[in-house]
């Protein structure tokens, strides 16, 4: 179909880069939507690992690959990547393109970041103090930095003059930190400019003519569902919204040119940071599933907590995405183990059981995961799915209304099976 819109369909680190490294061998666009490099994607090809922060997955493949408005840029983290794939034979001018109304991430947005963080202490929400949401805090009051501002120099000058008097003062004054340098600034972000001039670009009107003319467009999210801004586990969530109808609003298309959602899931589930998880896994078994799965952040190398499939979470997800079909990757991460829970309901405070996701903060923290056990294949999988691997795999489908079209089974692109 032209529009697909990949999304993550629990709390991010789902795997999405490899899938969306997979459909990009035939689509002719890849578009980032949202967030900016506080979330990564690892891609393996032919055996060389990229791990990509910025920049849409598809450029990997050589395709044209895009940055919405609704992306906060690094531009110090996009200089890096974009040399570093250059480096490594990929041609990244004419091929590249980041919206003029993109956000830049600035250095006093990372300053600030972690020490907001820091003065939390344990009410932290845990970010990955890479300056995400102070920029797009700076968005939302209209006093942000936008992509097309490099372009510009006067314009850049006086608004990294105002942005710099402000900014200084809350870093000395309230966190006792270091202020920022105007013509160190000015002259950093200059520099930036001259490199990054040639990728500015209207990527509404871009993907407008691509879809116009059949061609096939691919959106791809960073993070997942449970991390949404509005529709996630608030505070415990993003900046932006990863889900599927900010591809649109990020782009600037009508979501009526959206055709199909893919959702990717782990076939357990992950989640970085604090917050509420219901199925978190007790016992050896986390640490386990950890080491198997390799689950360390691409960005951050923090552990991730683990857990077993949770269904009511993903069954919201299909819901607030409009999830047409699912991928369920590192299904092979689960063949060690002779029985599989999986949450296939909440138990609330007061006594009921739901298979709807909460819609009240209190019930969501205080609810318990209520497990049906499926029985493990404890057996390699290859070519084709091991029996009971396939009952895991049809369980999840019969319990979402989804088919699951794409299953993971293993970190190579084409460690992949497609059902159906």
């Amino acid at each position: 179909m032209p529009a697909t819109v990949i999304v993550g369909a629990q709390w991010g680190d789902e795997g999405k880069g490899k899938i969306v490294d997979l459909l990009a061998q035939d689509s002719d666009i890849v578009c980032r939507y949202q967030g900016g490099p506080n979330a990564g994607h690892t891609i393996v090809v032919s055996g060389e690992t990229y791990k990509i922060r910025q920049i849409p997955s598809g450029i990997i493949a050589g395709k044209q690959s895009a940055i919405g408005a609704g992306c906060v840029v690094d531009p110090e983290v996009l200089v890096s990547e974009l040399d570093d794939l250059e480096a490594r034979g990929h041609r990244t001018e004419g091929v590249l393109f980041v919206s003029g109304n993109a956000h830049l991430v600035m250095p006093w947005h990372v300053a600030l970041d972690g020490a907001r963080e820091r003065r939390l202490g344990r009410l932290q929400i845990g970010t990955t103090r890479r300056g995400i949401g102070p920029a797009y805090a700076d968005k939302a009051t209209r006093i942000g930095i936008r992509v097309q501002d490099l372009l510009d120099p006067k314009i850049l000058r006086q608004k990294l003059e105002l942005a710099v008097e402000e900014k200084n003062v809350w870093l000395e004054r309230v966190y006792e930190l270091e202020p920022h340098d105007v013509e160190e600034v000015v002259a950093t972000h200059l520099r930036f400019a001259e490199r990054l001039a040639s990728y500015v670009a209207d990527t509404s009107l871009l993907v407008h003519r691509a879809l116009k003319g059949g061609e096939r467009v691919l959106f791809e999210g960073a993070q997942g569902t449970l991390l949404d801004l509005d529709h996630g586990t608030y505070p415990f969530v993003t900046s932006s919204s990863p889900i599927a109808a900010g591809a649109a609003v990020s782009f600037g298309i009508g979501p009526n040119r959206i055709d199909e959602v893919l959702g990717v899931a782990k076939a357990y589930v992950t989640r970085v940071g604090e917050g509420p998880f219901p199925s978190e896994i007790e016992g050896p078994a986390n640490e386990r599933v950890r080491e198997i799965g390799q689950e360390f952040g691409t960005v951050t190398g923090r552990d991730r907590r683990c857990g077993w499939l949770d269904l009511v979470a993903l069954r919201f997800a299909v819901r607030v995405n409009g999830i047409t079909s699912l991928a369920l990757t590192k299904l092979d991460v689960l063949s060690e183990f002779a029985e599989l829970p999986v949450c296939v309901r909440y138990a609330l405070p007061d006594g009921r059981e739901t298979e709807e996701f909460p819609s009240h903060q209190s019930d969501f923290h205080h609810c318990r995961p209520v497990f049906e056990t499926l029985s493990g294949w404890q057996d390699e999988i290859d070519e084709t799915l091991p029996r009971a691997a396939q009952s895991y795999v049809s369980f999840v489908e019969r319990a979402l209304d989804v088919p699951v079209t794409l299953v993971g089974t293993g970190a190579a692109r084409e460690r992949v099976l497609a059902l159906g």
